[in-house]
């Protein structure tokens, strides 16, 4: 366990903000994996206005949908909840978006912190991770699911000699996190292509579910490693995609505690 100070807050979205925290040792981790942040109940219950509910939990973590399973208990006095690193690791610092949830506990709180504030995280670890840095590369992401996706994409563009392919599903143009980043990312880098699908907007992009937009937009979906974050259903519609395309089981990656998640609803 770590104790980290809030050193910068930056508002993403309007429900999204990027917290740099900085520890006394480095980082380290494979870009990706996440965190688990700690925070007494009683504390987290005087944030804001919040009143305990927490029906923005998946399996315990309400930031689920960045592919990390939450394993808090309700009835216990400390609150647990996965966010995943946006950084590379190295460093003594680390960044974490969060999206706020109306009627969630961390998320709450941690909207409600000012630079200056500590808190309380774990080593990361997790099974998003980058396996083969010269395969071509499939993303797909939805909500704050980009999250371990804009770690692995800084780490392939660095490293990676292949062809990377990031698909990312949002509501709104509103909720989109990371544009500008990726927008200068893919104008930099011939090999990256990005794709946006909006469900909740018309516009002159894609729309509906990202997963339908595979095909489209990946030549050869079936000879790259797949990445899948975001809320359970989507992972398990992905991969259940990307099995209709032709794509192995053992080069699709999740965290891979969703069908499990999917099944017991």
């Amino acid at each position: 366990m770590r104790e980290v100070e809030i050193t910068s807050i930056h508002q993403m979205t309007p429900s999204v903000k990027q917290f740099e925290v900085v520890a006394d040792e480095p980082f380290e981790y494979r870009p990706g994996q996440h965190t688990h942040l700690h925070l007494e109940r009683d504390e987290a219950g005087s944030a804001g206005d919040h009143t305990g509910g927490d029906s923005d939990d998946q399996s315990g973590g309400e930031d689920s949908d960045d592919g990390s399973d939450g394993d808090s208990d309700d009835d216990s006095d400390e609150v647990v909840r996965p966010y995943t690193a946006t950084s590379l690791p190295g460093t003594d610092t680390i960044t974490l978006a969060i999206r706020r949830y109306d009627d969630g506990t961390a998320s709450v709180y941690m909207h409600d912190r000012q630079p200056g504030d500590t808190v309380r995280i774990e080593d990361l670890d997790g099974n998003l991770y980058l396996r083969d840095r010269d395969a071509d590369v499939t993303l797909v992401s939805t909500g704050t699911g980009i999250t371990p996706m804009i770690a692995m994409l800084k780490q392939y563009l660095d490293e990676g000699s292949g062809d990377v392919y990031f698909l990312y599903g949002e509501k709104t143009q509103e909720d989109v996190m990371y544009r500008e980043t990726l927008d200068q990312f893919e104008a930099d880098h011939e090999n990256l292509t990005v794709v946006y699908s909006l469900s909740e907007e018309d516009w002159d992009g894609p729309t509906g579910h990202v997963q339908e937009h595979l095909a489209d937009v990946v030549p050869d979906v079936s000879d790259t490693d797949c990445y899948v974050c975001g809320v359970p259903e989507m992972v398990v519609e992905t991969k259940d995609r990307l099995a209709e395309l032709g794509v192995p089981d053992d080069r699709v990656y999740s965290e891979g505690w969703e069908d499990d998640e999917v099944a017991d609803e």
